[in-house]
């Protein structure tokens, strides 16, 4: 076999056998693993205080060490940097949450060949709230410093955080001394309450309800909404903003936090694959492109539209006009 063949098979073998890896490492998760190997244990010892089978535990253990999430010398197994990282429940910048919302996500993909023939989602399988926005809050605090920089705050004094999940973005924005209203479903601030006090963060109030019916008063200097925008059908994303805009003082911006995608929709991967997500899980959402966000921001009356990329996501701002 020539060495061109070789690598073509070994990339088409990463594209079709991802899934493998992947189970491995939220099956790990599920069982708090790496919680449990804040100090090196053996398998037999973990299958232990787990209560897991010795021999499935072993070769699970093998496997995430296989990935790069443990290490593994005289028969223990420790949390690697990665690990210590990102799937430790008390590190900064924990992850788990996100890969328990990920185990949710495993079965609304797999209803994605009935999808494509139907083209409506598959809600047989509910939704874990709780591990949703959590994971949308260990997602924030990687990108909140970033994306906030990203606006320009001048004249900035009060915000609302349209849909703004578990307060992350919130947070962000009270650092720099603004008043924030985070308005969102009574399930989502529930737990932004929860986040936002174990910050002791000031300056953040809560609204509940559905921003597509609910008033979302007005007064504000700035309008944010992050990641709202692909769960909606083009029509009610125009609503949305529209209704953000009426909201706004004179002069006030909207800035718009989404995954990248560009022009012809297919790259770059991130975007494109996040639009699976919102097909098997919405009627009519899916990313948007940059190209898409800016016409209907001028088409609601905003003026001075720029873009700023951020590696996956991009944050498009206008002005009322």
């Amino acid at each position: 076999m020539n060495k061109v063949l070789t690598k073509q098979l070994q990339e088409f073998s990463r594209l079709w056998g991802g899934f493998r890896a992947s189970r491995v490492v939220l099956t790990a998760n599920n069982y708090r693993v790496f919680d449990y190997l804040k100090t090196p244990k053996t398998a037999g010892e973990l299958s232990q205080g787990i209560g897991t089978d010795p021999r499935a535990t072993e070769i699970l253990l093998d496997a995430v060490t296989t990935v790069g999430l443990l290490g593994k010398s005289g028969g223990k197994y420790r949390n690697t940097e990665m690990a210590k990282k990102f799937l430790v429940k008390d590190s900064p910048l924990y992850q788990g949450d996100l890969l328990r919302h990920a185990e949710h996500l495993w079965k609304s993909w797999s209803s994605l060949d009935g999808v494509v023939k139907t083209g409506m989602p598959n809600k047989s399988g509910g939704r874990d709230y709780d591990s949703f926005i959590r994971a949308m809050h260990n997602i924030a605090v990687i990108r909140a410093k970033s994306v906030i920089a990203a606006i320009d705050l001048k004249g900035v004094a009060r915000a609302l955080d349209l849909g703004g999940g578990p307060g992350t973005y919130s947070m962000e924005l009270a650092r720099k001394r603004i008043i924030v209203t985070l308005f969102d479903m009574p399930e989502a601030v529930a737990i932004a309450k929860q986040i936002v006090g174990e910050q002791k963060t000031k300056q953040i109030h809560f609204i509940e309800g559905d921003f597509h019916a609910s008033d979302i008063r007005s007064g504000y200097d700035l309008v944010f909404m992050s990641q709202i925008l692909h769960s909606n059908s083009i029509d009610d994303s125009i609503t949305l903003i529209e209704k953000a805009r009426e909201a706004l003082n004179p002069g006030g911006l909207i800035a718009i936090h989404e995954f990248y995608l560009e022009k012809n929709r297919a790259f770059p991967a991130p975007g494109a694959l996040f639009s699976i997500n919102m097909l098997v899980n919405t009627p009519a959402g899916r990313s948007y492109t940059v190209e898409e966000i800016k016409g209907w921001l001028t088409k609601t009356g905003f003026k001075g539209i720029k873009v700023k990329v951020l590696g996956e996501t991009v944050v498009v701002t206008g002005r009322k006009g």
